[in-house]
């Protein structure tokens, strides 16, 4: 989705009451650090597409909104949801940090479980963490107490899954093509279901305990 252009007399109808959350650039032409943020923006507008609207303030042409989200710093990012701001950060941000900022609101976000997350659930019993990857791939390294339950093989262990009776968990490398389809397979047998956000590499990104063998 391209980066939208918004001037005060198009805000309220192009953000306010859109249906889609939305990451507002407060920014001006004249900022070298609005110029160094211009890359990282469209790739977050690139990569959320369809679950994500970007639009570009200019404030030198709009000053009013830079006193109605009483900005402080050029660029200024806020995220408005619903029809209301909900999050906002100053200054330079790297990609990451602007994923950060917007994907609490996007739609489908409570689907996926932080990896820091995770253990305190698995502890308590909470969910059954199911690993989609290949037997050979899940032996080299997985997550303690996950199952490995390949997706050729995940229709036949629906049944089990089920009777245990506990919400899935499921990864595999990077939340890739096998745990979209995994997701939409438990989806359609009606087991509740979500995805370990950013799967296994998210899992060793943030240097949790890894079993191998």
């Amino acid at each position: 989705m391209a980066i939208l252009s918004v001037s005060s007399a198009s805000f309220r109808r192009e953000v306010m009451e859109s249906e889609l959350p939305v990451l507002v650039e407060l920014t001006s032409e004249r900022s070298p650090s609005a110029r160094q943020m211009a890359p990282r923006v469209e790739n977050i507008a690139r990569r959320f597409d369809a679950k994500l609207k970007v639009v570009r303030v200019n404030l030198d042409t709009s000053p009013e909104l830079a006193q109605a989200f009483r900005v402080q710093n050029i660029p200024t990012y806020v995220v408005v949801s619903g029809g209301r701001p909900v999050k906002s950060a100053p200054g330079l941000l790297s990609e990451t940090e602007l994923e950060d900022l917007v994907e609490p609101f996007l739609p489908g976000a409570d689907e996926e479980v932080p990896a820091k997350e995770l253990p305190a659930l698995l502890k308590a019993k909470r969910v059954t963490v199911v690993d989609v990857r290949e037997a050979m791939v899940f032996q080299r390294a997985h997550i303690p107490g996950a199952k490995n339950v390949p997706l050729d093989a995940l229709e036949a262990a629906l049944p089990s899954l089920a009777a245990e009776r506990r919400p899935v968990v499921l990864y595999d490398r990077a939340n890739g093509d096998d745990v979209r389809k995994a997701f939409e397979l438990l989806g359609q047998a009606g087991l509740p279901a979500a995805r370990l956000k950013g799967g296994f590499l998210g899992w060793e990104g943030e240097g949790l305990d890894i079993e191998r063998g």
